[in-house]
């Protein structure tokens, strides 16, 4: 995990990386008046096949609200500069309201570093203008958070908000911390937009995703949306117009299907980003239906599956998957393991750290045996 702040020349944007360093990346964008906090449900499942970046617009959470007015051309230009800054080429983006305009806007003016997107509760225009006038103009005379009780019926239906009371401190808290410059120039922007013309300049495949609840961007509205990009589309029942906290299981879902595939493509991908692409590649070339079938099936049960489960990270997986294979004698597979585990984000002196750690509790025998492997396992991942 990391999380500071850049400097794209015309704003300061807070951002947070999740997930392995190597492999795809996926940009996760939120709505006006929220933090990117607001995608905690689903990083962690996320993390476990991608490279997750979430960003906060100007104005938002930790990032600071330069002066308005602001656009749709202005937001999605931050996203691009921030890519710049963080040496991300290419990336996948999942947007909600406001994060999914901006990323219709990165996605039509730069479509050679778009893979994949993902369109939550969004619109090309959302009319109408007046009515984001008059909130800004509130935003800015009584602050943010007078607007809480409005947004709360709007984000969620009432019985989500019945059954999960503590979804109102959530959204107060995110938007406590929204500058009210921020939110009102935000609102600007929106009352401006019409990204209807760029829409056929989106190359990269979309999924939109819809509150079957949601008064503000109701289903027939992201019908459209999905019409005019030839895009699949998932209406979540019960769900209103945050639906990242409304339905997390079932958005995450929707948006690990079709970012990363289904269970063998997701397994097939984990698998890349510990063992390497040769590894991968030399696996899928096994002789015979019955061998192939093995690798099916291990890349289902083994990678799509154990290795990308929410509860623990790569890394740790990695270091208990070390720890494992040191005390059984597992040497070939330790060997391939080392620079998975680096991959992951251990250090080698944290590699050398476990294969000592169970030279007390698996034996001084194994872990004798263990120690030229990951040493030459380091030696030969060593840059240079």
């Amino acid at each position: 995990m990391t999380q500071a702040t850049l400097d794209t020349g015309s704003a300061t944007l807070r951002f947070r990386f999740d997930g392995p360093d190597a492999g795809p990346c996926v940009v996760l964008l939120s709505s006006l008046g929220a933090t990117f906090e607001m995608w905690e449900p689903q990083v962690p499942r996320l993390a476990g096949f991608c490279r997750v970046l979430r960003l906060d617009h100007r104005g938002h959470g930790g990032s600071p609200a330069p002066a308005g007015p602001y656009t749709i051309d202005d937001l999605g230009q931050d996203v691009v500069a921030a890519l710049d800054s963080l040496g991300v080429e290419h990336a996948a983006f999942c947007g909600i309201s406001l994060g999914g305009m901006v990323a219709m806007w990165v996605a039509a003016h730069h479509p050679a570093r778009t893979t994949s997107l993902v369109l939550a509760c969004t619109a090309p225009q959302l009319g109408p203008a007046e009515a984001w006038y008059e909130r800004a103009t509130r935003a800015r005379t009584t602050g943010t958070s007078a607007l809480l009780d409005g947004l709360y019926e709007r984000w969620f239906p009432a019985k989500v908000r019945a059954e999960h009371p503590e979804l109102r401190a959530e959204v107060a808290s995110m938007l406590g911390s929204t500058d009210p410059e921020g939110y009102a120039s935000c609102c600007e922007a929106i009352a401006t937009m019409d990204l209807a013309p760029d829409l056929p300049r989106i190359q990269a495949p979309a999924l939109v995703i819809a509150g079957a609840e949601d008064p503000v961007t109701p289903p027939a509205t992201e019908l459209a949306l999905a019409e005019a990009l030839r895009a699949g589309l998932v209406v979540l029942p019960g769900a209103g117009h945050l639906a990242s906290l409304a339905a997390p299981e079932e958005l995450t879902e929707a948006a690990v299907n079709h970012l990363v595939g289904p269970p063998a493509a997701r397994g097939a991908a984990a698998r890349r980003a510990v063992l390497g692409d040769d590894h991968v590649a030399a696996s899928t070339r096994a002789p015979g239906p019955a061998a192939r079938a093995l690798v099916d099936y291990l890349t289902r049960a083994e990678w799509a599956e154990a290795w990308s489960r929410p509860g623990l990270d790569r890394r740790t997986r990695s270091a208990v998957t070390l720890a494992s294979l040191v005390a059984l004698g597992r040497l070939e597979a330790l060997e391939l393991h080392v620079p998975g585990a680096l991959r992951n984000g251990l250090s080698a002196d944290e590699v050398a750290e476990i294969v000592l750690h169970c030279a007390v509790y698996a034996g001084m025998p194994a872990a004798t045996s263990a120690i030229p492997v990951v040493l030459r396992a380091l030696d030969q991942a060593a840059p240079g």
